[in-house]
């Protein structure tokens, strides 16, 4: 099954291998297509998976702040997510067989 996240008709990343987690899929950061995406300065902790840091998704002339989280550095109990990119704030995951 390919899993695609989209935002203003771009396909952000797709992945048959995404890590489900806390009803997210989790991409792998290979599967990102990198042009969309900007470093942000946000960053917000969890109590169980560690520091997150947050991408800005650009398409076009658009931007959405802090649509995509990561963990460059998560705890032991989520190291699942280690090199993975999840998403929010409107971007739309989607879920295809075959």
């Amino acid at each position: 099954m390919s899993v695609k996240a989209i935002w203003n008709g771009q396909v952000l990343a797709e992945s048959a291998q995404t890590v489900q987690l806390e009803g997210n899929h989790d991409f792998p950061t290979y599967s990102l297509n990198k042009e969309f995406f900007q470093e942000s300065e946000r960053h917000t902790v969890c109590s169980w998976k560690g520091v997150a840091s947050y991408y800005a998704v650009v398409v076009g002339e658009n931007i959405n702040r802090a649509a995509a989280w990561y963990y460059p550095d998560p705890s032991r109990m989520a190291d699942a997510i280690k090199d993975h990119v999840a998403f929010w704030n409107g971007v739309s995951v989607l879920s295809a067989e075959g």
